[in-house]
């Protein structure tokens, strides 16, 4: 009641259901048929968590009204938008809002940023900006939205919130699809409370009349309230789950991925490399030398220590990974000079990387640095190689070996540490030499793990013909070169 006696228009969300109470718990018993024990093994990806569940509330009404640590707005990147969920949230936090929004100088796609409550019962507004939605830039596009729920979470982690009410971030005014939203806000929150749990007590999801049949059809797949909702919801999961943290990872060129048994655990680096190089890497260049045993400067004049600078690299990565998954790079995509495809021999994930398809001299270098690190990012975490495509390349497709310097110079020690081999096809003598001296004093590390490749054939002794993509101006070169290599496995035909 407020002070005049007069109910009050804000909801607590302690007061509001949990996502388990609107269920009648049914365990899978003894009475079963074989056939439906046999599927208890069969375990979705998002498994049964009551403590979890306890934590989710699925309400309808409006975001404004509730009174917990902090809402979230829908906005555009001005944060003047005028949907719904916004004139609602402004109209209850009274006109301090605008004042204090104009001092945050907007908002970028998928970032997140926080502002007081005001009027509101809620003491803290997140706002965001959600991707505008089209067809051909899907994954541009689920990438933005899963950075609006993963920012705004990480942000509610970071100010110690104990309960969060979401908005439909995805507005109608961006097209974006109700159905393929909802999968992704729902992973993703599902995917932080399992990390960081502890953290946050209440998850409320607000939605309309429009909303709420999409999100309580979908809320099951991801938080399931019985071990029979589970087994019943598995097989209406998509096949995009995301990775561990919930995000998109299916790549722009993701063609024709094959499973390839790899070599045993416990097998070594060297051996598997030996198994896989044959007669790659075994001519003058490859086995050239250099002075790489340099003493490194004393770090920063003794004022940083190893450990300390190591912290420091982690958060400038974190800083262009976030600034990666909030940008809009379907430009970069549409080059088709990064993409993911096969195995090599060893089972490792092979990396493509196509020289003659970056005109560097015409595009954003530190976009396309961005779209590096977007793709690779979550590729880096396990063994890989990279297959690079020298193929007719001429000035125009010449990475400066600056930008080349400030990519090694900022990505994650895992690029380093699990990269096993770089293969550099069709070199030119210039090429090589630049590549040796880049190698030798430029960065460490690196030129033991390049083997340069003259021919198709003596690439498929480390990566099977079927396991890679081949652009066809590749092959066309390689069979004048060379003479033809006959495969049962024809290049995709839209590389």
């Amino acid at each position: 009641m407020d002070p005049l006696g007069a109910p009050s228009q804000f909801v607590d969300v302690d007061s509001l259901p949990c996502w388990t109470d609107t269920y009648e718990d049914k365990q899978l018993d003894s009475h079963q048929n074989p056939d439906e024990k046999a599927q208890v093994d069969v375990r979705s990806p998002f498994p049964y968590r009551k403590d979890i569940n306890v934590k989710i509330v699925l309400w309808k009404g409006d975001v404004a009204l509730l009174n917990c640590t902090a809402i979230v707005n829908t906005s555009n990147e001005s944060l003047t938008d005028k949907n719904p969920v916004s004139e609602s949230i402004f109209m209850h936090a009274g006109p301090d809002l605008r004042d204090e929004l104009q001092k945050l100088k907007g908002c970028r796609t998928g970032e997140a940023k926080l502002t007081k409550g005001f009027n509101l019962a809620a003491r803290f507004i997140i706002h965001t900006v959600g991707p505008k939605y089209k067809s051909r830039y899907r994954t541009a596009a689920e990438s933005s939205l899963y950075s609006c729920y993963r920012n705004v979470l990480q942000l509610a982690k970071e100010q110690a919130m104990c309960s969060i009410g979401f908005c439909v971030i995805n507005s109608l005014k961006r097209c974006y699809p109700l159905e393929d939203a909802t999968h992704i806000a729902l992973r993703t929150v599902r995917r932080f409370l399992e990390i960081h749990g502890e953290t946050l007590e209440k998850v409320v999801f607000a939605v309309s009349d429009l909303e709420e049949a999409t999100y309580q059809k979908l809320l099951p797949l991801y938080f399931p309230r019985s071990l029979e909702e589970e087994i019943r919801s598995l097989p209406y999961l998509p096949a995009d789950i995301g990775n561990a943290e919930g995000e998109p990872v299916v790549p722009e060129r993701q063609i024709r991925i094959s499973e390839k048994p790899g070599v045993p655990d416990d097998a070594s680096d060297e051996e598997g490399l030996e198994a896989d190089l044959s007669f790659i890497g075994s001519h003058a260049f490859a086995r050239m030398e250099g002075d790489v045993d340099k003493q490194r400067r004393l770090i920063l004049q003794g004022q940083l220590s190893e450990a300390a600078l190591q912290k420091q690299h982690q958060r400038n990565y974190n800083r262009w990974l976030c600034q990666a998954r909030a940008e809009d790079l379907s430009d970069i995509a549409s080059l088709k000079a990064l993409y993911q495809t096969g195995v090599d021999s060893c089972g490792r994930t092979v990396m493509v990387v196509v020289g003659r398809n970056i005109p560097v001299t015409l595009i954003d270098m530190e976009k396309a640095l961005l779209y590096f690190i977007h793709v690779m990012d979550h590729i880096t975490v396990k063994e890989y190689v990279l297959v690079y495509f020298h193929t007719l390349t001429n000035d125009y497709n010449q990475l400066d070996s600056n930008f080349l310097k400030k990519l090694y110079d900022v990505v994650d020690t895992k690029y380093k540490r699990n990269l096993k081999a770089l293969y550099f096809v069709h070199p030119t003598f210039r090429s090589k030499v630049s590549a040796w001296f880049f190698t030798t004093f430029t960065v460490s590390g690196l030129k033991d793990k390049i083997h340069y490749v003259e021919s198709l054939q003596q690439l498929f002794t480390a990566i099977p013909p079927e396991q890679i993509d081949l652009p066809p101006f590749v092959l066309e070169y390689d069979a004048r070169e060379n003479g033809p290599y006959y495969s049962s496995y024809p290049p995709s035909p839209d590389l």
